[in-house]
């Protein structure tokens, strides 16, 4: 079997509000391995965005246990965690969450601000990642300067400058435009193709359909994993036929 990259075992998230009892998340069991690509479906209310913050250490488990590149996350207080995230996670948000007052490269950067030994090839890597996100020419101008596609590709560049274990993307197109979402869409793909690993939450089908793996939640509960044929024959093709 696989290392597990993240893994839940009977998690339950509670929630109080007032005197009733809400199961944010409800005995929820799974295993992300190396080189998977997961998309989380369902309903609004459904558990998912709660499901992507346990994940992300960004909430505890009420219940259950989280482990993260193979460390019990219950046992860890608030430093650790930060610690861990900013070594082992990547985030892509809907809404980009860049810093108005840093321009791109300072933006891809951040991440790197929080560990307690930042790399001495940050910039160099942030750079690197710039000219591959396609935002060679762009590299000191600040986010206002910057199409919503542009700034999601920073997010994305971000994600990626401490070469975390876990991508974790949170309806990262729902903001772009049919052509740009597209080219985001590639651009996950060829990161898989790469073998990053990556849970990607999303309310559309196109979406999960190029996802190893989608997971559909009802009322904080998994309803359905499901094991797609198809996106594993895409992982091996060149990506120039894979995204045709």
């Amino acid at each position: 079997m696989n290392r597990a990259v993240a893994e839940l075992i009977e998690v339950e998230r509670i929630y109080r509000m007032g005197a009733e009892k809400v199961h944010a998340l409800d005995r929820v069991s799974f295993r992300v391995e190396r080189g998977e690509y997961w998309s989380v479906m369902g309903a609004s209310g459904s558990g998912k965005s709660t499901l992507l913050n346990v994940m992300g250490c960004l909430d505890r488990p009420t219940k259950g246990s989280y482990r993260l590149a193979e460390r019990d996350t219950g046992v860890m207080d608030d430093d650790e965690l930060s610690e861990l995230r900013s070594r082992k996670l990547g985030f892509i948000f809907q809404s980009y969450n860049l810093i108005p007052q840093l321009d791109v490269l300072e933006n891809i950067m951040v991440p790197l601000f929080y560990q307690d030994e930042p790399p001495v090839d940050g910039l160099e890597r942030a750079e690197s990642l710039a000219r591959r996100t396609g935002l060679a020419d762009r590299m000191r101008h600040k986010p206002s300067e910057l199409s919503g596609g542009q700034q999601q590709r920073v997010a994305i560049a971000r994600a990626l400058v401490n070469d975390p274990e876990l991508i974790l993307a949170d309806e990262a197109t729902g903001n772009l435009d049919s052509q740009t979402a597209e080219e985001i869409l590639d651009l996950f793909d060829e990161l898989w193709r790469e073998g990053k690993t990556l849970v990607f939450v999303t309310h559309e089908t196109h979406v999960a359909a190029r996802a190893s793996h989608v997971l559909r939640m009802r009322d904080g509960q998994i309803e359905e994993i499901e094991v797609r044929e198809r996106a594993k024959e895409i992982q091996g093709r060149p990506a120039t036929e894979a995204t045709c």
